[in-house]
């Protein structure tokens, strides 16, 4: 038994545990702890968008390190001597994990980036750290753009690869999504109606940069999938999540400026409009327009693609 505790003992910590030491000393900073805050694995885990389990395997890396206190009876604490940011792993900026988010997408739309790619291979092509480049992957994850496969390396999901494809998209689209908003069982959540106003709200005043079309792209596709989700039918909420994934790749990078996006976003305003005051008839006939709208959007020559 001694000797297989031993071995335990030497286990290397995973890569995921390394990252999120580094995450968890970087909040103690950013957040300016005192010595002698607790660190709260749920609170943790909420905010660095993994579970428990990991979050826990962290801080007892931490702890084991002298870089938090391990309680008399149990937890974690911000310790006196907590190392600063600086002596964890570096972490890319937002900025270089936006960029490097978005030329892999639009590499890989253009045919330019191989099905099937390894960190290795990302690492060389675009000069980026392996750090950077495993953020990048694990966002791409997260939205199921890529899934690791098993061994090694990594494999790009299915996406709209043609005009053809993407014309199908949207007639499909233009039959299921208005359709949805009548369904007998349509229920909208307020909360969620109040959250997406918000960020259509912020994103009608943010500065317009390129790496936005992500956050764009983003706060589109949960607006079409929460009014499927509103309406109450299973199978069709499944069927708008399976577009957006497809459509993901071929909607990052965006190519018709500020003033398209400020339409896109009132579109969706207002067909919120029409749904609470309870006509979603009406609703239902100012999102068919707005499909048909972006369905008509042709991309400039050399560059991006439509969004809705």
């Amino acid at each position: 038994m001694k000797q297989k505790s031993s071995l335990s003992s030497r286990t290397a910590p995973s890569r995921l545990q390394q990252q999120l030491s580094a995450d968890i000393l970087e909040l103690i900073r950013s957040d300016a702890m005192e010595p002698g805050t607790r660190l709260a694995e749920v609170a943790l885990a909420e905010r660095l968008q993994v579970s428990r389990t990991p979050v826990r395997a962290a801080l007892k890396l931490l702890a084991s390190k002298r870089l938090i206190q391990r309680g008399a009876l149990r937890g974690y604490f911000v310790g006196d001597t907590t190392a600063p940011a600086a002596k964890a792993p570096a972490k890319p900026v937002p900025e270089q994990t936006e960029q490097l988010f978005l030329a892999i997408a639009r590499d890989r739309r253009t045919g330019r980036l191989p099905l099937d790619v390894s960190e290795a291979d990302l690492m060389q092509r675009y000069r980026a750290t392996r750090p950077l480049v495993q953020r990048v992957l694990a966002r791409l994850a997260e939205v199921a753009a890529v899934q690791r496969k098993p061994g090694h390396g990594w494999r790009f999901a299915p996406s709209l690869a043609d005009a053809d494809a993407r014309a199908e998209s949207y007639r499909f689209r233009l039959v299921v999504e208005p359709a949805g908003l009548l369904e007998p069982g349509f229920r909208l959540d307020p909360a969620w109606a109040s959250e997406m106003r918000r960020e259509h709200q912020a994103m009608l005043e943010q500065p317009w940069s390129e790496t936005a079309s992500i956050a764009l792209f983003e706060m589109n596709a949960a607006f079409h999938e929460g009014l499927a989700a509103a309406s109450g039918n299973r199978f069709l909420l499944v069927s708008v999540q399976q577009q957006n994934r497809l459509r993901r790749f071929a909607n990052y990078d965006w190519a018709f400026g500020h003033e398209r996006v400020v339409v896109n976003c009132r579109e969706h305003l207002a067909i919120l409009d029409q749904i609470e005051a309870g006509d979603r008839q009406r609703a239902a006939e100012l999102l068919r327009r707005h499909l048909e709208s972006a369905a008509a959007l042709r991309r400039p020559p050399g560059n991006g693609r439509k969004s809705s």
